[in-house]
């Protein structure tokens, strides 16, 4: 694990899927996605914790306080591809720009490692998620003039800058 102070707010945590501090978040998540899709959603068992973990995947947290905020991670989706998964903040902390941080985070480390595109879905119930991936310049690969309900899974991509020497 290692942490990174940010002068202008949270630290962001390099972590595991596994890590204790990781839970509360998790479990909320879990509940809210219960809540809007119905039926008991277990995110532990969906994807191996290793996918998470370098050199292919990341897990990050930015906590205040030492605890956590919000957090994000990717996992490998081919050689050049990130697919981002499991972007949140703590209901107790919304509207502070919080996921666009943890979206940034994950952009930069994705880019570090390699990638040069990132690909998601988000579900058809989360307008705020499909507006902060629209806000952050990630393309919709469905009609946005379509029901959202129509088309299940929203997905998005967003190419990557790429540092020339």
């Amino acid at each position: 694990m290692s942490a990174v102070r940010r002068a202008d707010g949270p630290t962001v945590l390099h972590t595991t899927v596994t890590d204790p501090l990781a839970r509360p978040l998790l479990d909320e998540l879990t509940h809210e996605y219960t809540a809007r899709y119905g039926g008991p959603v277990d995110l532990g068992k969906e994807y191996p914790a290793a996918e998470f973990a370098p050199p292919h995947g990341a897990f990050l947290l930015l906590l205040e306080g030492g605890e956590p905020v919000a957090g994000g991670a990717y996992r490998r989706r081919d050689a050049r591809t990130a697919e981002l998964k499991r972007i949140w903040t703590h209901s107790a902390h919304r509207r502070r720009g919080l996921a666009r941080r943890v979206l940034r985070a994950l952009e930069q480390e994705a880019a570090a490692h390699g990638y040069t595109r990132l690909w998601l879905t988000t579900g058809p119930r989360q307008p705020e998620a499909r507006g902060l991936y629209l806000a952050a310049g990630y393309r919709p690969l469905f009609d946005l003039t379509a029901p959202p309900e129509s088309i299940g899974p929203l997905p998005f991509e967003k190419h990557l800058e790429t540092r020339r020497p």
